[in-house]
């Protein structure tokens, strides 16, 4: 049972950067590729309908990393205290720079809260990619699973580590280039004109910036983290996440450019590279870069067995409307954008 909420989890979390990822791409290149005020209202409009909405898979994974493992949950938002309000804080600027930027009609109103939007979406991208990079590398841990960071030491890997370091630094401008290029693909996508073609042209500059750094981090993750090597070593039917992965990069730049196939293959690319990850940590939900042994897994880290099979119970029936709630949503936005006179 542990497993299977492990799973739950892990393609929860995926579902919600495939989702919220293009909305925090739309916002890394709001200012590169918009030149007008009707441009940056269509990037706005592309995602109006659906962002928030997005964001709820968020909360949705929080609520079930609480509920499924709650020994991890208590430890991880004391040890990432810090960087977890500076996320929080980063999510309200998005939320508000969104709603409020048509208020006021000003020649400093509209252009400051671009800049928040762009800024506060590049952040998180930048901030997600290393607490990422954090649970791959793993933490401090101690006897009573306990561990603070800071938000950084000396910038190496051993054991008195930051939350940025060279390595976690390097994952998160990996992700910085792939919810770039995500967010590109999909305002192409909504969109038509010249801002469709610069999309389309900082999709193809964010995917060279990303070819590399996927490489870099493959390698460097295996370095760093004996456990992902002996997951793949002892199941190699696991081989077949990485290779959604590559097909996923392949296809983003191999496939018609103007058809709906590179975001999928970009959304392909995401959830490969996460459960990837996933499946090389497993049975670890939090390894410990000091003892292997006082890292928290599904078995030392989860609820009662009891309560985790009631809440699969809940947890099913749950998921099944809010996937509906979202294929409707989808299917009612799906199209081109078109600027009118109210809204975004």
């Amino acid at each position: 049972m542990q497993t299977v909420w492990f799973m739950l989890v892990a393609v929860m979390i995926a579902v919600y950067v495939v989702l919220d990822g293009f909305d925090l791409g739309a916002g890394i290149i709001h200012l590169l590729v918009a030149r007008t005020d009707r441009e940056r209202r269509q990037v706005l409009r592309s995602i109006g309908p659906v962002w928030d909405g997005n964001e709820v898979w968020l909360l949705a994974g929080g609520g079930t990393l609480y509920f499924a493992f709650p020994a991890l949950y208590a430890s991880s938002f004391s040890g990432f205290y810090l960087p977890l309000m500076m996320v929080l804080w980063l999510l309200i600027l998005r939320g508000i720079s969104i709603e409020f930027r048509n208020h006021i009609d000003s020649l400093v109103w509209k252009p400051f809260w671009d800049v928040v939007f762009g800024g506060a979406s590049a952040l998180l991208a930048i901030f997600f990619g290393a607490a990422l990079g954090n649970v791959v590398r793993g933490v401090p841990l101690d006897d009573a699973n306990e561990f603070f960071l800071p938000l950084w030491t000396n910038f190496g890997i051993g054991r008195e580590v930051g939350i940025l370091d060279w390595y976690t630094v390097l994952v998160a401008l990996a992700a910085f280039a792939t919810l770039l290029v995500h967010g590109a693909l999909w305002v192409a996508l909504k969109t038509d004109g010249e801002l469709e073609r610069r999309a389309r042209k900082a999709a193809q500059a964010g995917w060279w910036a990303l070819l590399p750094l996927t490489a870099a981090i493959t390698w460097y993750s295996f370095a760093i983290q004996p456990r992902l090597g002996a997951s793949f070593g002892a199941r190699p039917w696991g081989y077949v996440f990485p290779l959604l992965a590559v097909a996923g990069l392949i296809g983003m730049r191999a496939l018609d450019r103007r058809s709906l196939a590179p975001f999928l293959c970009s959304s392909l690319f995401i959830v490969g590279m996460l459960t990837s990850a996933a499946f090389g940590l497993y049975p670890y939900v939090l390894p410990s870069n000091i003892d292997p042994r006082l890292g928290l897994t599904v078995y030392n880290a989860s609820a009662a067995p009891y309560g985790l099979k009631v809440g699969l119970a809940w947890f099913i029936p749950g998921m099944l409307l809010t996937t509906g709630y979202f294929v409707y949503t989808y299917r009612s936005f799906a199209g081109k954008v078109a600027v009118e006179d109210e809204g975004y």
